[in-house]
């Protein structure tokens, strides 16, 4: 079937046309030309490019017209038609012979290569020479402006000059005046096999029909114009017997139905179909006017600014079932939104359903660079999963960005028709490219989206993820294809000598930016979040001139507290003239965490704390340390003294000194640093790893492997992987540890709080129900438990039945002495087994 088409858009390899009643079509690279294609496959086979081949954009624009013949129709998986077309002159006009050719035709032709006085024109007649003079080239060179002379495989409108020798020579003419003013004529010989789209005909009005009207022309062909291509201003005017000009916009193979246009743009060869305004695309109308309905096909609508649009039928409702007719009277208003332009129609297309007025995206180009969608699995392939964000907007999510780790089967986390929520990383509405993510810490990220060069302020915070992991560093990217470096010094405020075996593709990480040069696209970052000295380092002893004794790593001391501090005490060590200051970090006065927190709640200026252990001298002040397992380890020479004896599979006890996303720092007395990669922290699996580790916690890390020329560490920190071989042994040492330190801790407090000393867990106390909470909860006071906060839960309270009041028996569960706050229970279960 031949068609008269208009661009819409064109790419590196193909031509989107749009085509009459609002359907489309596509012209893939390979049907332009028979010449273009014969270089096309020279470029492949040498492997390199070629100066004769233009690229489509060099040689099309949006809103020309071009005559086509449609060469298949394709089914997607979705349902969906594909019309694939050619614009090659040698199948446009198979219907033509030399012999039929004449002067005044106007038909395609393509650039088949450059002479010296002119052009040689492919017009798909065997037999026939066709030649451009460069003459009547110059002026449409000049107005479309696409180079100083015509490339090999570019379409022209072509005008027949002359013929000589019976149609084996043509000499034609593409100045847009000469063929603009050219009219279709009987001389002509046109036929019903080679009559072409495109031509401008003098035509007689036949019959007026509802739905279009029948011409006459050239004699003895007759046409059909259907209602969107009747002249809007002279719609209701027509009558029969009438004289109009009118064009070809089809001609069917076998019906040989012609189809015909009355619209003004197409009145003169060449013409070029008016535009929409960008902006109206997309536009939501709060009140159009119905001007007609065609029940099979329709509505037409007049809009807000008196111009015409259609509503196909499928847009009129909801649903088939759901659809009045009544409601599509003449004159009757609804709201509608505008979703496409037809430009061989020259009108809006709209839709009347609330899911499409509502929809967020209609094109592409309603998409930004770090919005969050949701869209539907469409398939699965080995690049990454295509998702539908709305009707005709598709993305692709690559494998990398499929979840926050690498997925081996992906097919068993998704399945094609699931809703996933995604995030837009790239958009490119000329290309119709759409990139996704999946990764839920990029997804869900609070942080600054960034996406061009010119944000990256140096200071900013934002999550990126690594892209590449070397010698030198990491290369971490963005959104839009943005990247920068993380050189080796700014992945962690410890050393990493192999960022390979710590960072990993796709890893998303917080990064922050050091310096930017958006003109050279060059982005310098940092993992280490803030330069800012921690309050331990911000802490200042005694000039180092004041204290010459010299204590070795593992010495036990005996210390007396100054000054408590926010994060830790400063005392003095016993038994030395100089009365030398050192420092005990809050985390470094137990093995346990929340004991260390209790104990340092507890102490007081001028208490003394025996055994108590030297652990470093770092700059200008000493560090000591009272962790029980550390000072064994020590004692019992059961640690490394330098990088040189450490051995894989050696378990030595340190302490965390850092948490990173990737993993966890270790260090060890007599200052080795070893680091726990995310994959060897838990035998859990770990997603935050500061769900698992906090900075000063005791462990016991296994020695998976050492690099001696690059003095690197890589640890186990899996509890299956660290036991010496007598876990119950190794249990009940660190709980005889923790009710020891838990005992230390009563006998400080009895000094202030004597009261909360008393209650220990187990214990029977005499209570008032003093108030019922909204969650079931009981609050209670009491004489033995003056000044503190006594509850007990809903489940606590066990099947009774409380009163603000009354009084009751109680077994005191937990008592916290941080918060004063002390949990009971009045489970007769449990008070019966009170001894």
């Amino acid at each position: 079937m031949l068609l008269l088409g208009c661009i819409r858009e064109v790419t590196d390899y193909e031509l989107a046309i749009s085509l009459p009643n609002g359907l489309s079509g596509f012209v893939p690279v390979t049907q332009i030309s028979d010449a273009y294609s014969k270089l096309l496959t020279k470029q492949v086979a040498q492997g390199e490019l070629m100066e004769e081949l233009s690229s489509l954009p060099d040689m099309y624009s949006p809103g020309t017209l071009v005559r086509c013949i449609v060469t298949s129709i394709e089914k997607s998986d979705d349902g969906r038609r594909s019309v694939k077309l050619s614009i090659d002159p040698r199948k446009v006009n198979k219907g033509l012979n030399s012999t039929a050719l004449a002067a005044g035709m106007v038909l395609s032709g393509s650039v088949l290569s450059v002479e010296d006085h002119g052009y040689l024109i492919d017009i798909g007649v065997t037999g026939t020479h066709a030649f451009l003079p460069h003459q009547k080239a110059k002026n449409y060179i000049k107005a479309v402006k696409k180079g100083p002379e015509l490339q090999i495989g570019q379409n022209l409108n072509c005008l027949v000059v002359e013929v000589k020798n019976e149609g084996r020579v043509v000499c034609l003419s593409i100045d847009r005046s000469e063929v603009a003013a050219s009219i279709a004529t009987e001389q002509q010989n046109w036929t019903l096999s080679n009559l072409l789209p495109g031509l401008v005909v003098k035509a007689r009005v036949q019959k007026v029909v509802p739905l279009g009207m029948k011409l006459t022309f050239l004699s003895y062909f007759s046409g059909i114009v259907d209602f969107m291509h009747m002249d809007p201003e002279k719609s209701t005017s027509y009558f029969p017997d009438q004289g109009v000009k009118a064009c070809v916009l089809s001609v069917h193979p076998t019906s040989r139905a012609v189809r015909l246009t009355l619209l003004s743009s197409f009145l003169h060869p060449g013409g070029a179909p008016r535009q929409l305004p960008g902006q109206r695309l997309g536009a939501v109308l709060e009140e159009a006017t119905v001007k007609a309905f065609y029940k099979h096909f329709g509505a037409v609508l007049e809009l807000d600014d008196g111009t015409l649009a259609f509503a196909r039928l499928k847009h009129l409702s909801k649903t088939r079932k759901s659809f009045k007719p009544e409601a599509f009277k003449e004159g009757c208003k609804h709201k509608c939104r505008i979703i496409d332009y037809s430009l061989m129609d020259e009108m809006c297309v709209v839709s009347l359903k609330h899911q499409v007025i509502e929809a967020r995206f209609l094109q592409y180009q309603d998409i930004h660079t770090g919005d969050v969608v949701q869209g539907k699995v469409v398939s699965l392939k080995s690049i990454g999963m295509q998702v539908k964000v709305a009707d005709g907007i598709r993305g692709l999510v690559p494998s990398l960005h499929l979840s926050d780790v690498i997925l081996k089967q992906p097919e068993k986390k998704y399945s094609i028709g699931d809703e996933v929520k995604c995030r837009v990383l790239e958009c490119n509405p000329g290309g119709k490219k759409l990139i996704l993510t999946l990764k839920k810490s990029l997804v869900q990220s609070k942080l600054p989206v960034l996406s061009n060069y010119e944000d990256a302020k140096p200071g900013l915070i934002t999550h990126g993820f690594v892209v590449c992991a070397r010698e030198f560093g990491c290369i971490v990217k963005f959104y839009n294809d943005v990247k920068g470096l993380v050189p080796k010094n700014e992945l962690s405020s410890e050393p990493i000598s192999c960022p390979d075996k710590v960072f990993y593709e796709g890893q998303v990480l917080k990064v922050m930016v050091l310096k930017c040069e958006p003109q050279q696209e060059r982005l310098l970052l940092s993992f280490r979040l803030s330069s800012k000295p921690g309050p331990e380092e911000k802490w200042k002893c005694t000039p180092k001139e004041k204290r010459e004794v010299k204590y070795q790593i593992g010495e036990i001391v005996d210390v007396k507290i100054l000054k408590k501090k926010d994060n830790g005490l400063e005392v003095s060590i016993l038994e030395d003239e100089d009365n030398v200051v050192a420092w005990i970090p809050t985390l470094h006065l137990s093995d346990f965490v929340a004991t260390s927190k209790l104990l340092w709640h507890c102490l007081r200026e001028g208490d003394v704390l025996p055994r108590v252990m030297y652990l470093s001298d770092k700059g200008e002040h000493i560090i000591l340390s009272r962790k029980s397992a550390v000072i064994s380890a020590v004692q019992e020479e059961q640690v490394v003294r330098s990088f040189s004896e450490i051995q894989p599979g050696m378990l030595l006890t340190g302490y965390v000194r850092n948490v990173m996303p990737f993993g966890v720092f270790v260090e060890f007395p007599f200052g080795v640093t070893g680091l726990a990669p995310k994959v060897s922290m838990s035998d859990k699996f770990v997603t935050d790893t500061k769900d698992h580790f906090v900075v000063g916690q005791t462990v016991i890390a296994k020695v998976m492997s050492i690099d001696e020329e690059k003095q690197r560490v890589l640890l186990n920190l899996k509890v299956s992987e660290c036991s010496s071989g007598d876990s119950a042994a190794e249990s009940f040492a660190l709980l005889d540890q923790y009710f020891k330190e838990l005992k230390e801790i009563r006998d400080f407090l009895r000094r202030g709080e004597p009261r909360i000393c008393e209650l220990v867990p187990g214990k029977g106390v005499h209570l008032v129900v003093q108030d019922v909470r909204e969650d079931g909860s009981a609050l209670f006071s009491g004489s033995s438990v003056t000044g503190l906060t006594v509850t007990a839960t809903r489940y606590h309270l066990g099947d009774k039945n409380v009163a603000p009041g009354e009084k009751r028996k109680a077994l005191v569960l937990h008592v916290d002495a941080l918060t004063s706050e002390v949990h009971v229970s009045l489970r007769e279960e449990l008070l019966k087994q009170r001894p």
